[in-house]
């Protein structure tokens, strides 16, 4: 009989061994369940928001989208110096560790600064840019609601920059279950005030949205205590915290090489979350029902696409900690089989998502329309979830040998050369329904799954960055 698992099989390089599923797990498990707890909350928040009517619901999901722009800046000017520190700690390079936190801070804190000033100032305009086809009364209550949400919620932005700095440093050292410990306390906490502070319970005042803004920067702040108390306190597991605030002084050379790095990526994730943002109003165009299913539809995705996030994180450390050591055969040979792994995992999540799709929009006190519509972009968003999985992994695969630029092309502009245009000539220039307008925007992403399989396959990204 055939030997169907010899090694000449082409499939077989996607397999790995225990080993390896172990050493994977250990560092994609810890950041899963910490996503997953705090997506879950998220839905959680969302609900209970979502009690109180259409109208808080969709205000508060609306400054989320511009909350969720602010995050992806963070994400993208630490990324730059991410790419850095995971090499430098494949090579045992502890001090350059360091300085790449050095320079996490310097930036981090330059970001949130300019993200606070530009939301306090031109937030409310932000808001209407949503508001823009619906009954006047109920647009109105939106844009109050929201308002109210904002001024609350950018409390958050220093400590939601100063636990990112330190997570991603502690990640890129393979120190994954701080993070997701410190993740789990902020939800307890999150949760806790949602309920106190949304609805006035035990003697609190009742105060809505703003509440539930208030529980988010609270748990935020107890989440970047535990974060930083930790790190300082465990020294001897954490060499780039010593003498870390003696200087704040970053390497000319390093600097200068991280922001060549970093620059693309700081500018992809800008103009990847505004073309998300974009894309949202258009979809928000078709009218106040829609802005309320895609809330509902975004929310439930985010608690399903932990597996492949976290896949993605997985795969740029243990990638990046290879190429730093110059192991290329490795790192290529870790990609496939982590990518391969990722993309399985999401079948089981579709799965589920699609079976649970009903039940989910029931939890909202929003109306029939709104639930039903709801419903139907789960389903589309489950359908296509394997395909993201595949996306999202390639994405961090080729990021891992630096190769922004490339990363650069590979996301933004794909999104503002062919995504963009075509939402936005859709909308405005047919009358297509929308969930068809819905289902062939995410479609697009077939062409970026091609490109992106013939980067990875001619191995581009192969190179080591922290080499003396």
């Amino acid at each position: 009989m055939e030997n169907r698992n010899k090694p000449g099989r082409p499939w077989r390089r996607l397999i790995g061994t225990k080993q390896f599923y172990k050493k994977l797990l250990l560092l994609a498990v810890p950041i899963m369940i910490q996503n997953a707890i705090t997506n879950f909350v998220g839905f959680l928040d969302n609900i209970m928001v979502g009690q109180l009517g259409t109208e808080p619901m969709s205000g508060v999901a609306i400054v989320n989208q511009l909350i969720f722009v602010f995050n992806l800046l963070v994400f993208g000017g630490l990324s730059g110096a991410g790419i850095f520190g995971a090499q430098f700690y494949g090579h045992g390079d502890h001090e350059g560790v360091r300085d790449t936190f050095r320079f996490k801070i310097i930036f981090g804190m330059a970001i949130a600064v300019v993200a606070f000033a530009v939301l306090l100032a031109s937030g409310e305009s932000l808001i209407r840019l949503y508001l823009t086809n619906g009954e006047s009364g109920n647009l109105r209550e939106t844009f109050l609601y929201g308002k109210e949400y904002l001024m609350v919620i950018l409390l958050e932005i220093i400590p939601f920059v100063v636990v990112q700095i330190y997570a991603s440093t502690l990640r890129e050292t393979g120190q994954t279950m701080l993070p997701m410990f410190a993740g789990i306390i902020a939800v307890f906490v999150n949760l806790a005030g949602n309920y106190v502070l949304i609805f006035g319970k035990f003697g609190a005042p009742r105060m809505g949205v703003a509440g539930a803004a208030a529980a988010t920067v609270l748990a935020r702040v107890v989440e970047c205590a535990v974060v930083i108390i930790w790190t300082h306190v465990n020294k001897e597991k954490n060499q780039f915290i010593t003498g870390a605030y003696r200087s704040l002084r970053v390497p000319k050379k390093l600097a200068l090489d991280i922001i060549k790095k970093g620059s693309p990526l700081f500018v992809n994730e800008a103009l990847w979350s505004a073309g998300i943002a974009l894309v949202n109003q258009c979809f928000s165009m078709r009218g106040f029902t829609v802005v309320a299913a895609t809330n509902i539809s975004s929310t439930i995705g985010n608690l399903f696409n932990v597996v492949f996030i976290a896949m993605g994180s997985a795969v740029a450390i243990m990638a990046g900690q290879q190429l730093g050591a110059s192991e290329f055969d490795k790192a290529k040979d870790t990609a496939a089989k982590v990518i391969a792994f990722s993309v399985c995992c999401t079948l089981f999540t579709s799965l589920l998502m699609i079976l649970l799709s009903g039940a989910f929009p029931g939890l909202y006190n929003t109306s029939v329309e709104v639930r039903g519509m709801a419903g139907s972009m789960i389903r589309i968003t489950a359908y296509l979830m394997p395909m993201q999985a595949f996306l999202h992994a390639a994405y961090f695969t080729i990021r891992s040998g630096g190769r922004t630029v490339i990363t650069f092309l590979f996301d933004s502009g794909f999104s503002w050369c062919v995504a963009i245009p075509f939402i936005y000539c859709i909308v405005h220039f047919t009358g297509l329904p929308i969930l068809v307008v819905y289902t062939l925007y995410y479609s697009l992403d077939f062409i970026k799954a091609a490109v992106g399989y013939v980067l990875l396959k001619k191995g581009i990204w192969l190179q080591n960055i922290v080499a003396a």
